[in-house]
């Protein structure tokens, strides 16, 4: 078992390399490429400061073109920027002037905050509701709570963030929460009980919005699963030897059940980490969804392969961790 997670391990580096190569090789065909993007940032600053429109000469270009290793084929400038990642160098963001690690580090803790509340939370209500709906299936409380799920399930998420300033920060209807931001601008000057309860009123409404994103499919996935389980043969014969129906269900097939939840449970480590731009441009929360975007958006080559990278990485981890929690939930499984 330890050779086959060791081998997925080592599986994650020539994988990382096909991943970034495709993407740098994208970004280098597409139009509008490192070169234009370098050009276009020249010209810009010479607008701001009150220039004449810039015109940028063969010899300019070919220094930038030196400058970014595009004077080479696409492959050998591709290993010059494998050489800085081996050195921990993701290179300079031209968007922000900034190296791409330290916008990295500054940027993810705020994910981080969010994401992880919003992931454990998501956890901590879903499997508890999925379980109980399924053995209440067909109840009262079945039908109401499925009403509930599938209609802020088809809220779009942005819609559903607006939705809850107004109602519930905005102060046409409440003012119990602030209208964005991760902490108050007099964060600094509060006592310690008083950062706590600042923190906890700024994420509240942004956590929800996180919870909503995968709350109903969490929870049906655990209704069905455990569904599933109570249906077969193994769970009506204990009943039938004496054995207590609940007794039944969770000592046999409540942990069968979480197989199909342990599914995603990896995959997730890649949402913490890019967060939600939709949720971050509502609220206001200055995070690496938002980040992602101005990277792609203003074609910042160097700050969208540091993200890429780092996301990559996280999503294989994610796998493994998958692989992981299969094995601690049915130690039956073998992947020899």
């Amino acid at each position: 078992m330890w050779r086959y997670f060791l081998k997925r391990f080592f599986l994650i580096f020539p994988t990382l390399l096909g991943i970034t190569f495709v993407v740098f090789l994208i970004s280098h065909l597409a139009p509008g490429g490192p070169l234009d993007s370098e050009i276009a940032k020249i010209k810009g600053a010479a607008n701001q400061s009150g220039a004449s429109t810039k015109q940028i000469s063969a010899e300019e270009i070919q220094i930038i073109k030196e400058r970014l290793h595009l004077d080479k084929p696409i492959p050998i400038a591709y290993l010059y920027w494998l050489k800085q990642i081996i050195v921990l160098d993701l290179g300079e963001s031209r968007l922000h002037s900034r190296k791409v690690t330290d916008l990295i580090v500054e940027k993810l803790p705020v994910s981080l905050f969010f994401g992880l509340s919003g992931f454990f939370l998501t956890y901590l209500i879903c499997i508890p509701l999925g379980i109980k709906k399924a053995l209440k299936e067909g109840s009262n409380f079945d039908l109401y709570s499925s009403f509930i799920i599938f209609f802020t399930y088809s809220l779009p998420v942005f819609a559903f963030a607006m939705l809850l300033l107004y109602l519930f920060a905005s102060g046409e209807v409440f003012t119990f929460f602030p209208l964005g931001h991760e902490v108050s601008d007099f964060y600094e000057d509060l006592t310690f009980f008083g950062k706590i309860k600042d923190r906890i009123s700024h994420m509240f409404l942004p956590v929800i919005c996180y919870v909503i994103g995968s709350f109903a499919v969490l929870t049906l996935l655990m209704k069905n699963s455990l569904l599933d389980q109570i249906a077969k043969e193994y769970v009506r014969t204990a009943v039938s030897k004496g054995l207590d129906f609940s007794t039944a269900v969770f000592k046999h097939a409540f942990r069968n059940s979480l197989i199909p939840i342990a599914t995603g449970f990896g995959s997730n480590l890649t949402l913490i980490f890019s967060g939600s731009l939709f949720i971050e441009l509502v609220f206001n929360i200055d995070g690496m969804g938002l980040l992602s975007f101005e990277a792609v958006r203003e074609r910042d080559t160097d700050l969208m392969m540091g993200l890429l990278l780092a996301q990559s990485f996280l999503g294989l981890i994610g796998k493994i961790i998958s692989d992981f929690c299969y094995v601690a939930i049915d130690p039956r499984i073998n992947f020899e």
